[in-house]
């Protein structure tokens, strides 16, 4: 097994087509030697993060939730938030994440994900 580099450009991408792209590659499901126990041997490398095409009533419409498990312990924050604290690449790996199964292979597999402003 060799390990697959692919990159992605994300000039001009919407952000949710541009994140099915990447889940599916990271989890491997383009590959013939799938296998969904495990991490594929994949690194997914997005370029030009800053240049998505996303509008500017998406980013003050669209909410990230967060709750620390108190009562009243529910956090907000919207994506023009996330991009002034964090930048552009963390809504697409905010993105991504959403899209890989909840299993103890999240976490490896979002390590395979590299994005470039």
């Amino acid at each position: 097994m060799s390990s697959e580099t692919h990159t992605i450009d994300a000039k001009g991408e919407r952000l949710g087509r541009l994140a099915t792209k990447v889940a599916v590659i990271l989890m491997g499901k383009d590959r013939v030697d799938y296998a969904r126990n495990q991490v594929a041997d994949v690194t997914v490398t997005v370029e030009n993060a800053s240049k998505l095409d996303i509008s500017d009533d998406r980013l003050d419409n669209k909410e990230y939730d967060r709750h620390s498990g108190y009562p009243g312990g529910r956090k907000v924050e919207t994506a023009r938030n996330v991009v002034e604290k964090k930048g552009y690449g963390e809504l697409i790996r905010r993105a991504v994440r959403g899209m890989l199964p909840d299993n103890k292979l999240k976490d490896p597999t979002i390590k395979n994900l590299i994005i470039t402003e």
